[in-house]
């Protein structure tokens, strides 16, 4: 009886250090994608405003401006995907 006692005692107290445990880094992890969010978010508004001006360039210029929107775009997709698996 007193085995059982000692054995659920352990369980228990392996059962409340892993919770403890996985409490931090869940609460670190979601630090961490506020954190990537804010970043992104500056990018997104970079890009809105980028996006916007492509129409009002002349056609040659056009061209690096969109190359620039499409690494910019990646960037947020990737950045993005990454909040995504942390949640």
């Amino acid at each position: 009886m007193a085995e059982n006692k000692e054995q659920l005692d352990r369980l228990v107290d392996d059962v409340k250090r892993i919770r403890d445990e996985l409490e931090v880094q869940m609460h670190l992890a979601a630090a961490e994608a506020k954190d990537e969010w804010s970043g992104l978010e500056k990018k997104w508004q970079r890009f809105r405003g980028r996006l916007d001006s492509v129409g009002k360039v002349a056609e040659d210029a056009a061209e690096d401006v969109g190359e620039a929107l499409d690494q910019l775009g990646s960037e947020l997709k990737k950045g993005y995907e990454r909040i995504r698996s942390m949640l």
